[in-house]
């Protein structure tokens, strides 16, 4: 077995408790920054001539536009793209390309002592299969108050609300208490390792004296009983993994007992056969408990107490149906993604592979992931090789960005509530988790569920009306980090 694991840092307790701002503000605080923003919007108007939400949505219609589908990425396109806006506005800018056409940007707006804010976004986005979309995945239509294309949700759309809150802040010039940053990577879609990763590794003077970044995977969502904003804090942790089978090659017309083909089918059969048992984390219970003051009846009482519900089979797999996300945050998942034999019809090959998309959850070492699931397949003649693991890390609940995500959503969502979340997918944030640097995914645009299924499906699109809405509450959240 040949890997390439990373130690996992230890996993602490979530805590779903809203308040934490008043620890830190007064009403009088709270007042003077909404004073901040209303200035902060004014400002923006009277430098471009409209609202920055108007501005915000035109630079996203455009930004649609420019393929940076990846593979191959061409993210040099977005950079170009970013660094146009930033030039017509005075904003200094670095950029560097980790290979060719694999562009990054940064940018600094100087502030105080305080340590510096990041907001990062990734410019790359996945595939789209043309003939499966009711318009071009590229066109930037505007249809049903909708702006359609890869890429609106994930995440040029939250890229460009980091854009214009960034402008905004520049446009005010009033004293900021910390450096806000933002950054726009290449490569997130395919692990990251051409964009922030490669940033970590090549300029880590860009993150000297971070202390919060913001970032996707969190948003709003309109559930049965109220308006609930949920906050990213932890990420399952991706385990990608490539199993590997060689024997004897043939003539497709004499087949032997065995094949490099029926190995892996065999070991493939067994994981399909043998789903990894059902486990509760202390981070994920503390998030259901959170969903279950906003739960239907039937869902109630399971959320209350995941960890006497996942004993019954049943309701694992009613809860599957119900919803594939909160199922996979009750055990270890390997999706089987990619198989390949022989090319060309009548020859057994001699070597034949498959690739697993495995989530496992964050509170042990992966390395015990892979062990346990090497062991599962002894006999079967296959080998087991890690393409990828990352490592395990969670985000406080007690800083100032969390505790204003929880203020501004509430005094301008009325009724709403902030929870911390735990996400299946993985985003850049586990590179700095890693750094130590508390992390948030989140967008406070309210997006459904059924929206939400688009992203990295068919006809992906963003409500316009939301959108704008959530360019201002992200405005409004970041003046709360950064005025005193």
């Amino acid at each position: 077995m040949r890997s390439q694991v990373f130690l996992q840092k230890p996993v602490t307790q979530l805590s779903s408790r809203r308040g934490t701002l008043q620890k830190n503000y007064n009403p009088e605080d709270i007042m003077r920054k909404s004073l901040y923003l209303l200035a902060l919007m004014a400002w923006s108007q009277v430098a471009s001539g409209q609202a920055i939400e108007d501005e915000a949505f035109e630079w996203l219609q455009a930004y649609i536009q420019i393929d940076t589908i990846n593979p191959p990425g061409n993210e040099t396109r977005a950079v170009e793209f970013i660094a146009r806006i930033r030039e017509a506005e005075g904003i200094p800018y670095q950029t560097a390309e980790s290979p060719p056409g694999r562009g990054n940007l940064w940018a600094r707006l100087e502030g105080g002592y305080e340590p510096a804010l990041v907001m990062l976004q990734h410019t790359d986005v996945v595939p789209a299969d043309e003939k499966y979309w009711t318009t071009a995945p590229l066109s930037g239509e505007i249809r049903d108050g909708y702006l359609w294309g890869r890429g609106t949700l994930d995440m040029k759309g939250t890229g460009m609300s980091h854009l214009a809150t960034f402008i905004s802040l520049h446009r005010a010039g009033v004293p900021l208490n910390r450096d806000v940053i933002l950054v726009a990577s290449a490569d997130e879609e395919a692990g990251g390792m051409y964009g922030a990763g490669w940033l970590v590794d090549h300029h880590p003077e860009i993150f000297q004296n971070v202390g919060l970044l913001i970032n996707e995977g969190g948003r709003g969502q309109q559930r049965e009983k109220e308006l609930l904003f949920q906050v990213e804090v932890t990420q399952k942790v991706p385990v990608w993994l490539r199993l590997t089978a060689v024997d004897t090659p043939g003539h497709g017309a004499m087949p032997n007992p065995t094949s490099s083909v029926t190995r892996i089918v065999d070991a493939l059969s067994i994981l399909r056969a043998n789903p990894f048992p059902p486990r509760m984390v202390p981070s994920i219970d503390a998030m259901f408990q959170s969903l279950a003051l906003s739960a239907s009846p039937e869902w109630e009482e399971p959320f209350n107490n995941m960890r006497a519900a996942i004993q019954d089979p049943a309701l694992l797999s009613r809860l599957q149906t119900y919803s594939p996300y909160l199922h996979a945050l009750t055990r270890d998942t390997c999706s089987m993604t990619r198989f390949e034999g022989s090319n060309k019809i009548n020859v057994v090959p001699a070597e034949a592979w498959a690739e697993l998309d495995c989530r496992i959850l964050p509170d042990r070492p992966s390395e015990i992931f892979v062990d346990e699931l090497t062991a599962m397949l002894e006999g079967t003649g296959v080998e087991v090789e890690v393409i990828m693991a990352f490592t395990a890390a969670i985000s406080p609940t007690d800083t100032i960005l969390y505790s204003a995500i929880e203020e501004v959503t509430g005094e301008r969502h009325p009724g709403s509530r902030v929870t911390p979340y735990v996400s299946t997918i993985f985003t850049d944030s586990h590179f700095f988790r890693d750094l130590g640097i508390p992390s948030y995914g989140f967008d406070p645009m309210v997006v459904p569920e059924a929206e939400f299924s688009r992203i990295h499906g068919n006809d992906e699109r963003i409500n316009i009306a939301a959108f704008k809405r959530g360019v201002i509450d992200h405005l409004a959240i970041i003046a709360a980090v950064v005025y005193d």
